[in-house]
């Protein structure tokens, strides 16, 4: 018949035909092997566990808790008056808060918001820092001028050491055998040491030393310096300032560039400062100190943290009543999260230990 093609054309198409046919059977076979095995694998590693970001809102006498995935606040609880500082124990299960005008440092279940207990602390516990041993508890009283040291085990104190005029920062060396207070009117960073729980130096910085932080390797201190609008970094060997970072920042004047909390990356490659009222996050080479960009955030930034795999950084603004979360990577705000009034702490929880995903 005109138009048909001959037989053996015909068995060439029904050929190629039936080739393709099992060509997407095979195809259609491996990719459902590959979902399968994808499940399997989730089954194994158990569900993900997304991170929280606390935050405590200094007005409100709260602290709300951001999903780490979506950006939302999920909960809010009440806490003591004036809550500032705040860290977490090791294993995520313990929430500790600095309630200052309470006059104590509270150990909260963070998952239900529920105070277990109060831990003496003297008077105006501003800041604190938990030592590497996970249960010494290093605490800036502002009003009395000492650094409180508290077994948070025990719930006993274990010192108080005279430092100097407002204490507020604190610090502890990752090696866990030296600790720091900065002290506000003083204007130095006082050094103790841990094993004798005794101060033994103090190093001069700018004015009005608020923060303090680590390096990874604990070979330098970086201390603020609100007033003095500075950040000064400090050998820890010497305890000598090695260097005194300044910033500028056009249209803004320089009393509005404060520095206050700082947050390190664990490489030494960068520090991100909060610079209060300039509504700016500094991000500095931490080996050569130069300022390489400012990041615009909330109205009055306070403090900073990162996530444990460093690729979000988490701000505190307290005029605007927000947080500011900031992708490291690009050095931009991806997203503002409206919390309660004044936040001025912040903290990420480590994941629970026993969780997938738990950093042993």
């Amino acid at each position: 018949m005109p138009g048909l093609p001959e037989a053996g054309v015909m068995d060439r198409f029904s050929r190629r035909a039936a080739d393709e046919s099992r060509s997407r059977i095979m195809r259609r076979t491996a990719t459902a092997r590959l979902f399968l095995q994808a499940g399997l694998l989730a089954l194994v590693a158990g569900p993900a566990v997304a991170q929280e970001i606390f935050v405590s809102n200094e007005r409100d006498n709260t602290v709300s808790v951001i999903d780490g995935t979506s950006l939302e606040v999920v909960r809010t609880f009440p806490v003591g008056r004036r809550p500032r500082g705040l860290t977490f124990s090791r294993d995520g299960r313990t929430l500790y808060v600095c309630a200052s005008d309470s006059d104590a440092v509270q150990a909260i279940d963070p998952d239900t918001g529920a105070v277990r207990h109060n831990l003496p602390s003297g008077e105006d516990p501003e800041q604190f820092a938990l030592a590497p041993d996970d249960r010494t508890l290093f605490i800036a009283n502002e009003e009395n001028a000492t650094t409180t040291v508290v077994d948070a085990q025990s719930r006993k104190v274990l010192a108080q050491i005279d430092v100097g005029i407002e204490p507020e920062g604190m610090a502890v060396s990752p090696d866990g055998r030296t600790a720091v207070t900065t002290s506000e009117t003083t204007n130095m960073v006082h050094w103790i040491d841990v094993p004798s729980l005794t101060a033994t130096d103090a190093t001069p910085v700018g004015q009005r030393p608020r923060a303090a932080a680590f390096s990874a390797d604990g070979r330098v201190l970086w201390a603020s310096s609100e007033i003095g609008g500075t950040v000064a970094v400090i050998d820890v060997a010497t305890r000598k300032v090695v260097e005194t970072i300044a910033f500028a920042v056009k249209g803004i004047a320089a009393d509005r560039l404060q520095p206050v909390g700082i947050s390190l990356t664990r490489d030494g490659r960068f520090a991100f400062v909060a610079l209060g009222p300039s509504d700016r996050v500094a991000v500095i080479d931490a080996r050569t100190y130069k300022v390489l960009n400012y990041i615009l955030v909330g109205r009055r930034v306070w403090q900073v943290a990162m996530t444990p795999d460093e690729t979000r950084l988490f701000t505190t603004n307290g005029v605007s009543g927000d947080v500011t979360v900031v992708d490291v990577a690009t050095q931009r705000p991806i997203r503002s999260v409206k919390v309660g009034r004044f936040p001025w702490g912040v903290a990420v929880r480590p994941v629970p230990a026993g969780v997938a995903g738990a950093v042993p």
